[in-house]
């Protein structure tokens, strides 16, 4: 048993001592390197892949998010857009308000001027009384044609449905012949100004 031993050890020695097995071990060595670089390369491109990945979302995000922005500046500068134009309409339209509420005050000083002239003088006996009395008129007209031009519209809702947008309620009133809600009696006119009421007209209502 022990010289078949020697015998074993002697052979293996003889074998790693032969030129054929030194020749053979560079070889060996060689492909073991390759395929170790080889390995790291593929893990570096695998790693380069990643990365790549990751930047390619990271710059998806990001285009997302300025496009989301850039839609809610559009968005924003569209609605301040609108709103400008709305104030300019509206200040074309309503601009004159404060200089109507003035003339209306000498629209109701012509109105009651008229009313108050006995209208059994206008007469040819009294000529003076008359064309002070058809000037005014004249006037009255006129300034109504001014007003209505502007957009100015008098409200005179006598026998109306009360409105609480247009009219001003200063009694409640059993009035015969009149339906209980609506304007049994004009105070004083009411006027709009392209359809927003500018002054209530001052009724009294039917109850």
């Amino acid at each position: 048993m022990a010289s078949w031993c020697v015998r074993a050890v002697r052979q293996s020695y003889s074998l790693v001592a032969s030129p054929a097995f030194a020749r053979a071990s560079p070889r060996l060595l060689c492909t073991a390197t390759q395929q170790k670089s080889g390995d790291e390369e593929a893990s570096s491109e695998q790693s380069t892949a990643d990365k790549a990945l990751e930047e390619k979302n990271k710059l998806e995000e990001q285009l997302k998010e300025m496009t989301e922005k850039y839609k809610r500046a559009l968005a924003d500068t569209e609605n301040l857009r609108t709103r400008s134009k709305k104030m300019i309409e509206d200040a074309k339209l309503y601009g004159i308000q404060g200089f109507c509420k003035d003339l209306l005050e000498v629209a109701d000083i012509l109105e009651k001027a008229t009313e108050s002239v006995p209208k059994e003088e206008v007469s040819a006996r009294n000529p003076h009384l008359k064309n002070l009395y058809d000037g005014l008129v004249m006037t009255e007209v006129q300034i109504q044609k001014v007003f209505t031009k502007h957009g100015l519209v008098k409200l005179n809702p006598d026998g109306l449905k009360f409105d609480p947008y247009e009219h001003e309620a200063l009694f409640h009133a059993p009035v015969e012949g009149k339906e209980p809600g609506t304007v049994a009696v004009v105070t004083k006119v009411g006027y709009k100004l392209h359809g927003r009421t500018l002054r209530p007209a001052l009724v009294g209502v039917a109850k």
